[in-house]
């Protein structure tokens, strides 16, 4: 497996990536706001497989003192080969130099993360689109 990394926007096919992060499964993101989002996010990373996308992550951040990594989508059939470690050692690299790197797993995958020194936060506190499914999903606590 020879995967392609590049941090550019100029060829992302946007329903290829939307299809990624049903795959992933990370939910329904549509093409329209993946574009916007990724566009907006000081560094992105993406990574092809004989042309086809099999990894995506960005993070949006301001440069200096807050970086946030998010959408970090590995295709299922390339999970568990190094590309979701690839991905984060890039995305956190493109990082340094914050004063703080932080974001949010898909439950049960903080283990994952805490490998990059990554640590449960005592005061996150977040507001949902959808309180309610971002409970039932485990993204927020129960009251």
């Amino acid at each position: 497996m020879t995967v392609t990394w590049t941090d550019t926007l100029d060829n992302v096919d946007w329903n290829e990536l939307s299809d990624l992060y049903r795959k992933a499964p990370l939910g329904d993101k549509s093409p329209e706001r993946l574009k916007t989002v990724f566009g907006n996010s000081m560094f992105r990373r993406f990574g092809y497989e004989d042309g086809v996308l099999v990894a995506a992550g960005r993070a949006l951040a301001d440069g200096l003192d807050c970086s946030y990594i998010c959408d970090v989508a590995i295709l299922p059939s390339h999970q568990g080969r190094g590309l979701g470690d690839a991905l984060i050692a890039h995305l956190v690299e493109c990082s340094r130099g914050h004063a703080k790197i932080i974001l949010y797993s898909v439950p049960g995958k903080e283990g994952f993360y805490a490998r990059y020194g990554f640590r449960r936060m005592t005061t996150a506190m977040a507001v949902f689109q959808d309180q309610d499914k971002a409970t039932a999903q485990g993204y927020l606590a129960q009251e």
